[in-house]
């Protein structure tokens, strides 16, 4: 049995999906964690300690566990968390003197230099996944500071095995990173397909209050700038303007990060002023298992991000029957197969997604053929054929000699 310590500095699995900083990673973490446990891996999960009442250790199911780690105040916000990665780093070494493992799996940046220096403190090979990457980010106009694209640098430079979980993420980790091609292994997501499943429109409506006749746009996600909600909202007002009048938009996130509520409140003032108000309907996050009647009870998921390394909310929308308009970057571009799960637009401009919206609302039967692809697609990925992959790739790394650090 292989013993792995997977490194989650800010993003617990123990914390629902929506809330603050917490996202698809916390899904990530929580779902391959635990198809790990079910697989024989003895799986550790380090997170920083967010809140003064956790346990130091909590025990989520056979083989997977959680440990909070100390380090600073608990209610740092994550763009202060750099200034205490040394000091998790540290207990977090000293934590695996007592408790050996054969492997550390870090998950972005952070959990990356944390991971860089637990391989050379214990001489134990490291895996990677970063989620996003600074010099993508760059690309799309969210630039990061120098201090990250350094740490992202280094990391790749000394990473044993650099997971992807996509064709283009694997093709940036070369072209930007000048990543080696032979440590880079393609792990793609899955989906919980016991929740995510398609089932009745109409019914799901009427369980989550919605109307039942109206032509419905979902949008899930945190709000922040690189989820692009504001362009959701803008192709909302064309469609309204131009044949669906009653058509809603049903928000299902909350701000996040430093920039989050005010990304909120411009994106309100300008659904003010496109007088769009009063069709979208803001929802709270809602635990991860629910998702699926919202998915359910839309006709289009919308999901225009700036930048996505794999977009696990186009997944779970497709896993539950419904037709995606994405933008055409990142992993949605292997993950939308453009006319035949979903549509992929290539400007992010909102009458660009109006148009493709209108398509489907437009064309019942194409929507509804989409929709069944995508769902037949996302059949293709589960957590524990992620889960039987990466088994693989530890049990390898165990028996191989570690890469010598670049950096």
């Amino acid at each position: 049995m292989t013993d792995l310590a997977v490194v989650s500095l800010h993003s617990s699995p123990l914390v629902q999906p929506g809330v603050g900083d917490s996202g698809g990673m916390n899904v990530y973490v929580r779902e391959l964690a635990g198809s790990l446990a079910q697989a024989g891996v003895d799986t550790t999960v380090y997170v920083r300690r967010w809140s003064d009442d956790l346990p130091t250790e909590v025990s989520v199911e056979p083989g997977f566990r959680v440990v909070h780690v100390d380090a600073g105040p608990v209610d740092l916000p994550k763009e202060a968390l750099p200034e205490v990665v040394g000091e998790f780093t540290d207990s977090l070494i000293d934590h695996l003197h007592r408790r050996p493992v054969d492997v550390v799996h870090a998950n972005y940046w952070l959990s990356g230099v944390a991971g860089h220096r637990v391989k050379h403190a214990l001489g134990v090979p490291l895996v990677s996944t970063f989620h996003t990457l600074a010099r993508v980010k760059a690309e799309t106009g969210d630039p990061e500071p120098d201090r990250r694209v350094d740490a992202e640098v280094e990391v790749i430079g000394c990473s044993d095995v650099i997971l992807a979980n996509s064709l283009e993420e694997s093709t940036q980790l070369r072209r930007l990173y000048g990543a080696d091609p032979e440590r880079i292994q393609l792990v793609p997501p899955g989906v919980d397909h016991a929740f995510f499943a398609p089932g009745d429109r109409l019914g799901a409506r009427r369980a989550l209050g919605l109307d039942p006749v109206a032509p419905t746009l979902l949008f899930v996600g945190r709000i922040q700038p690189l989820k692009g909600l504001e362009v959701a909202v803008g192709a909302l007002a064309h469609l309204i303007g131009t044949g669906h009048p009653d058509a809603r938009l049903v928000v299902v996130g909350g701000p996040s990060g430093v920039d989050g509520v005010a990304e909120l409140t411009r994106v309100q003032a300008l659904a003010e002023s496109l007088g769009v108000s009063g069709n979208i309907d803001w929802r709270d996050p809602q635990p991860h298992h629910l998702l699926s009647s919202w998915y359910r009870a839309a006709d289009v998921v919308v999901v225009p991000s700036r930048s996505e390394s794999f977009g696990l909310v186009a997944l779970e929308a497709a896993a539950c029957g419904v037709p995606v308009v994405a933008a055409a970057v990142g992993g949605l571009r292997t993950l939308v197969v453009h006319g035949l799960t979903g549509l992929l637009v290539a400007d992010r401009d909102p009458l660009a997604f109006a148009g493709s919206i209108d398509r489907l609302l437009g064309d019942p039967a194409l929507a509804a053929e989409l929709g069944s692809a995508a769902s037949t697609r996302a059949r293709t990925y589960t957590w524990s054929t992620a889960a039987a992959r990466l088994r693989r790739v530890y049990h390898d790394l165990t028996n191989r000699v570690p890469v010598t650090c670049a950096a």
